[in-house]
């Protein structure tokens, strides 16, 4: 996990999930630098509920997010890395998943007062877990429009995930190599990130057989210092 200020950023959180936690635990022994949407939240698509204590645990060094179905309810999670506020930031994971049909990520920034979309929208990772993995940035305009960055790369190996935010300019880095860079209406407001991990918004709710894992190695996030 990279520790430490990088040129241009200093560093404001990182966390490479060396305390285990079994299922049920993990706002209890992480909650000093984590939150998480509370159950019984719905998650964009609304087939999905939010419950970090039937999703979340840390084992092995990973964090883990445990997709699954109980009694017909599919259950989602949106880990949230308490961060100062943030207008401009960098902010890196390294991630996998099991290709789980149904569900996907959406990993975003989000404005801090939820003025959608004027103030914007930035997602990546952001795919279905079963197919490629694309970056998404919204522009921060009342009257929407995206720009969209798709690669080929899957979620079943692990990758290394960072967004660049500064001012008039958004750049999505995949493994060391630049996928994409957006600089049409920018936000330019303060946001926070989620890792906001749910069920597919088209092709209808998952199965109830349709069970697997999200893993996090680590996380870390910068402000900008230029």
């Amino acid at each position: 996990m990279p520790r430490g200020d990088l040129p241009g950023w200093h560093q404001v959180f990182a966390d490479d999930f060396t305390t285990d936690a079994p299922l049920g635990s993990f706002l209890s022994v992480y909650g000093a630098g984590w939150s998480a949407y509370p159950s019984p939240w719905r998650d964009t698509s609304g087939n999905g509920v939010y419950d970090p204590a039937r999703t979340l645990s840390v084992r092995g060094g990973a964090l883990d997010i445990h997709l699954h179905t109980e009694n017909g309810t599919h259950y989602v999670a949106a880990p949230t890395p308490r961060l100062p506020a943030m207008t401009y930031g960098r902010y890196s994971v390294r991630f996998r998943a099991d290709a789980v049909p149904g569900y996907k990520t959406a990993w975003l920034l989000w404005p801090d007062d939820d003025r959608w979309p004027l103030h914007g929208e930035v997602d990546f990772p952001e795919g279905d877990l079963d197919a490629r993995i694309s970056a998404f940035a919204h522009f921060a305009d009342a009257n929407g429009g995206q720009d969209a960055f798709p690669t080929t790369a899957t979620y079943s190996d692990w990758h290394v995930a960072t967004v660049e935010w500064t001012p008039g300019r958004l750049v999505f880095v995949l493994d060391g190599a630049v996928i994409g860079v957006s600089t049409t209406e920018v936000p330019s407001t303060p946001m926070h990130w989620v890792l906001q991990t749910e069920t597919r918004l088209s092709g209808g709710p998952p199965s109830g057989t349709a069970a697997g894992h999200v893993q996090v190695d680590w996380v870390t996030a910068y402000t900008w210092a230029p």
